[in-house]
């Protein structure tokens, strides 16, 4: 005679459950991360590399016998670059990406005007709340729209 037997098995093994937690909260954080200062980041690394390539210049002129000194400088200067162009970096970094939301914000604004502006012009009736809208605002604000 013949039996069957049925064991439930977990689908799922424990190890790598967590390990799929543990990867996607590292990929969380790197993420949150690079949001905040990949643009301050990047801008700061522009501007170093460029001192460091100005440097670099300046101490070709003079390195004939002194490459230990010509090293030790354009390290100091990389470092006081740092330094000094870390805060400046962040903010025009910060202005940027106000900068960015804003046009973004105003592109937005104006497609969808242009949107309903094209459907007003088939729909009397929205056309007609449209000039209601700019009647009343002309009589709160007397300044020409132009």
């Amino acid at each position: 005679m013949t039996s069957f037997v049925h064991v439930d098995q977990p689908t799922d093994h424990p190890g790598v459950v967590r390990a799929e937690r543990a990867a996607s909260l590292i990929a969380a954080a790197v993420c949150g991360i690079g949001r905040s200062y990949s643009s301050a980041t990047l801008l700061l690394a522009a501007m170093v590399s460029a001192l460091l390539v100005v440097a670099n210049q300046v101490i070709d002129t003079w390195t004939e016998g002194h490459l230990l000194a010509a090293w030790i400088v354009m390290w100091t200067v990389a470092f006081a670059a740092l330094a000094l162009l870390a805060v400046p970096a962040g903010r025009a970094a910060a202005r940027l990406r106000t900068a960015w939301s804003r046009s973004n914000a105003v592109r937005k604004q104006a497609a969808e005007d242009q949107k309903l502006w094209e459907v007003a012009l088939t729909d009397a009736r929205l056309m007609a709340d449209i000039g209601r809208a700019m009647a009343s605002d002309a009589r709160r604000d007397p300044r020409p729209y132009f």
